[in-house]
C-alpha cells in the first residue's frame, strides 16, 4: 500500500508534543511526591493533580480526532512483527494516558481529598472514601506508572531507530515541522 498521508493531523501532532511534556513532568513530579512530606508533597501535589487532569483532557481530545483520522501508513518493506508491534504499543500508551489520570482521580477520592484544579476549582470524588480502596489504588497507580514510563522508552527508543537508522519516514509523521 502507498504511503499517501506522510503526517498524522496537525491538531494531533500539537498533542502529542503536549502531552509529552506534561506526562515527563506529572512522573517527575509524581517521583518528587514519593520522596516528600509536609508542604512540599502539597506544592508538588497542586501540580502534579492538575497535570493529571489535563492529560485526561487532551486523550480523550486526541483520541477523538484520531479516530477521525487516518493515520500514515507504515512503510511497505516494514517487518509485520514490528508493525505488530507498533499497534500494540500505540494501544497500550493510550490506555495507559487514559489510565493513570483515572486511576489518580480515583486514588485521591478514595483518600477522602479533593482534586484541586487551581483554587475554587475542585473535582468531585470519583469514588467513596475508603482507607483499603486507597491502598490498592496507590499500587495500582505506581504499577501503571513504571509500565507507561517503560512504554514511553520503548517508543521514544523506537522513535529514535527509525529516524537514525532506519530513516523510513517513520519518526517525521509525528514531527511538528
Amino acid at each position: 500500500m502507498p504511503r499517501t498521508q506522510t503526517q498524522y493531523h496537525p491538531v494531533l501532532r500539537l498533542i502529542h508534543w503536549s502531552m509529552a511534556g506534561l506526562i515527563l513532568s506529572g512522573f517527575f513530579i509524581g517521583v518528587g511526591m514519593s520522596a516528600s512530606a509536609g508542604p512540599d508533597y502539597l506544592a508538588l501535589a497542586a501540580w502534579h493533580r492538575p497535570i493529571g487532569i489535563a492529560v485526561l483532557a487532551l486523550v480523550l481530545l486526541r483520541l477523538a480526532i484520531r479516530l477521525s483520522s487516518p493515520a500514515p501508513a507504515l512503510p511497505q518493506d516494514m517487518p509485520g512483527w514490528q508493525a505488530r508491534a507498533a499497534r500494540t504499543a500505540h494501544v497500550l500508551l493510550y490506555v495507559c494516558m487514559f489510565a493513570m489520570p483515572v486511576l489518580g482521580w480515583a486514588m485521591v477520592s478514595a483518600a477522602g481529598k479533593p482534586v484541586v484544579l487551581v483554587p475554587g476549582i475542585v473535582l468531585p470524588d470519583f469514588v467513596w472514601a475508603d482507607p483499603a480502596l486507597h491502598a490498592i489504588l496507590r499500587t495500582s497507580h505506581s504499577i501503571v506508572a513504571y509500565s507507561f514510563f517503560t512504554l514511553i522508552l520503548v517508543h521514544l527508543a523506537a522513535a529514535l531507530h527509525h529516524r537514525l537508522i532506519g530513516r523510513d519516514g517513520v519518526f517525521e509523521t509525528m514531527t511538528v515541522a
